[in-house]
């Protein structure tokens, strides 16, 4: 639009109007947020629980484990007690646990698992205790989600909001209560990277972890930390349900242990999960004695055994040897850049190439059910396994006495 001296006019009434109803429309959506949030039934803290644990510690600071006035403490935190955000920490400090008192007390306390948690005096195991207790433990939906995935990796969290939802979460919760879980079972300790995947692992692995202290209690002291997914010894394994896993594992942080984590986590675990069979790797067997001994009776024992050829390792050719011997089902893998020996070539071997991350991530899934074919025909067939020694010497085989 032109005015009578030919310059631009500006249509300001419209400009401003559309601002208006882009203000309006955020205004709008902020408060339907607002209103769902408040709609949502929580059967769980609505926040992580390193959040309020923070918050019981400056409580602890200022009052020295001691009860505090409520609008003392928040003036010296330079808070308001009545604001939103002051109020929620309150509420979720005490649905944890942590304290007690609520918005409307006038005073403030600590727990004693409350206490224990943000001592700095207390041995660390016992702290480490009360903060699972309290973020774990003390919280139903939470307890029935670990209880159910102890000793498991970490599975889709689509799957985990299902069990959520199944385990009593209400449909408009279950995410944020996954989410949730997840942060706490970091923060405590309760979820580590093992075999090449986030894993949930026993308090007492997660105990076990901390520096010694006084506090001797057996839980605490009876399970080692290898690079695992489980510990086990031959005498207690259940050989029925096993696949022992072979594989060049190397010292810790070596590229043989990264690559056999890498292996473990990311396609032989995964690979198997429909059999109902638990992997078990050299480093798992947690038995003082002679460790050449257990592993030759897994070989000789497992179900299953899945062998990994990379990086030619003699120790694994000298594991895959007794195997053949025994005529047993047997799986065999191997990264794209190791050829395989001209003895064992004519058995069917599963190849995966790592040349790169982008060549190796879009492959995984076909991997994994290469992998679990090749298991399941090797399980049908057990009684007629060919290996190189079968070949040449069908009538030899050997027995276990």
């Amino acid at each position: 639009m032109e005015n009578k001296g030919g310059k631009m006019q500006r249509p300001k009434k419209a400009s401003k109007d559309a601002v208006d109803a882009s203000v309006a429309a955020v205004n709008e959506r902020v408060a339907s947020e607002v209103a769902r949030r408040k709609r949502i039934v929580r059967s769980f803290p609505a926040a992580p629980f390193e959040e309020p644990l923070a918050f019981a510690k400056q409580i602890f600071d200022f009052g020295s484990g001691e009860t505090v006035q409520k609008l003392t403490l928040f003036d010296h935190l330079s808070k308001s007690p009545e604001s939103g955000a002051s109020r929620q920490l309150i509420i979720n400090a005490g649905r944890y646990g942590l304290i007690k008192g609520g918005v409307q007390a006038d005073k403030l306390e600590l727990t004693p698992d409350g206490v224990r948690s943000v001592d700095p005096t207390m041995p660390p195991r016992e702290q480490a205790r009360a903060r699972i207790k309290l973020a774990i433990e003390d919280i139903e939906i939470f307890a029935k989600l670990y209880d159910r995935l102890l000793g498991k990796a970490l599975p889709a969290k689509a799957a985990l909001v299902d069990a959520a939802a199944e385990l009593g979460a209400t449909k408009e919760s279950a995410e944020e209560a996954v989410d949730t879980f997840i942060l706490n079972l970091r923060f405590v300790g309760l979820m580590l990277t093992l075999s090449g995947a986030e894993r949930i692992v026993s308090k007492d692995i997660a105990l076990d972890k901390l520096p010694p202290s006084l506090d001797l209690a057996p839980a605490a002291v009876q399970t080692s930390t290898s690079g695992s997914a489980s510990l086990v010894t031959a005498e207690h394994a259940q050989f029925s349900t096993t696949c022992f896993y072979i594989t060049p594992i190397g010292s810790p942080e070596s590229e043989q242990r990264k690559h056999s984590d890498l292996f473990l986590g990311s396609f032989v675990e995964p690979a198997l999960a429909s059999f109902g069979m638990s992997v078990v790797r050299a480093d798992g067997i947690d038995k003082p004695g002679v460790i050449t001994k257990q592993i030759i009776e897994y070989i000789v024992k497992s179900r299953l055994v899945i062998v990994d050829l990379s990086y030619h390792n003699p120790n694994v050719f000298y594991e895959l040897a007794i195997r053949h011997m025994m005529r047993l089902p047997i799986v065999q893998i191997v990264r794209k850049s190791d050829p395989i020996p001209f003895d064992i070539n004519q058995m069917r071997t599963i190849v995966i190439d790592t040349t790169d991350i982008f060549t190796l991530i879009p492959k995984i899934a076909s991997y994994q059910s290469e992998i679990s074919s090749q298991v399941r025909r090797a399980l049908e067939n057990a009684d007629e396994v060919e290996t190189p020694i079968s070949t040449y010497f069908p009538q030899l085989r050997a027995n276990l006495v």
